[in-house]
C-alpha cells in the first residue's frame, strides 16, 4: 500500500524510549503555531512510500527498540498507517496526533478505531506553544496526555499513563 510521507528516521531517539523509526506523516489539518514539524502540514508536500519497504527497513535496523508515528497527522491517513501497524506486529509502536483520543473515538472510522487497538501509546492533543517545557518527557505542551492505547481502546475513555510507565 502507498503511503504519503514527510520522511523517516530510522535512529530516533526524541520520539519514545530507545532507538525508534519514526515515521513522519505528510499533512496535518491542526497547523499548531510553534509547530516543531512545519514542513508536515502541506498535504500537497512529501514523497510516497510503500508500507511493505518501510516494514523491511525497520527489520533492518537491529537496534530499533520500536516505531513512531508522527508527522504530520497520521489520523489524516488511517488506512495506510493501520497497514504499516500490521506489517510491523510485533514492535511497540508510539504514535503522536493532535486529535485527542475521544475525537478519534468519535470519528466512528473502522480503520482509525483498529489502528489505535494496534499503538501501545497515544500521545494526544494539539500542541499548544504556550504550555511547552523541556521537562516534559516525550510530549511537547503541558495539555498533551500520554496514554495507554489499548487500555484506552478496551475501556472507551482515555487512559493516562504514569510518568514512570513510558
Amino acid at each position: 500500500m502507498q503511503i504519503k510521507l514527510a520522511g523517516l528516521v530510522p535512529e530516533s531517539i526524541v520520539d519514545g524510549p530507545g532507538y525508534r523509526f519514526a515515521v513522519f506523516a505528510q499533512g496535518c489539518p491542526h497547523k499548531c503555531p510553534g509547530c516543531h514539524n512545519p514542513h508536515t502540514h502541506d498535504f500537497n508536500g512529501g514523497k510516497i512510500y510503500d508500507t511493505v519497504r518501510i516494514a523491511e527497513l525497520v527489520t533492518e535496523y537491529k537496534l530499533t527498540d520500536g516505531v513512531t508515528f508522527t508527522g504530520g497527522e497520521p489520523f489524516c491517513q488511517p488506512e495506510e498507517f493501520l497497514e504499516l501497524a500490521k506489517s510491523i506486529e510485533g514492535y511497540n509502536i508510539y504514535c503522536f496526533s493532535g486529535y485527542k483520543f475521544e475525537e478519534l473515538l468519535a470519528m466512528k472510522n473502522s480503520a482509525v478505531k483498529e489502528l489505535l487497538s494496534r499503538i501501545d501509546v497515544l500521545i494526544d492533543g494539539k500542541f499548544l506553544q504556550e504550555q511547552t517545557s523541556y521537562l516534559l518527557k516525550f510530549k511537547g505542551s503541558k495539555n498533551q496526555r500520554v496514554l495507554d492505547c489499548k487500555e484506552s481502546v478496551r475501556q472507551g475513555k482515555a487512559v493516562v499513563l504514569s510518568e514512570k510507565n513510558h
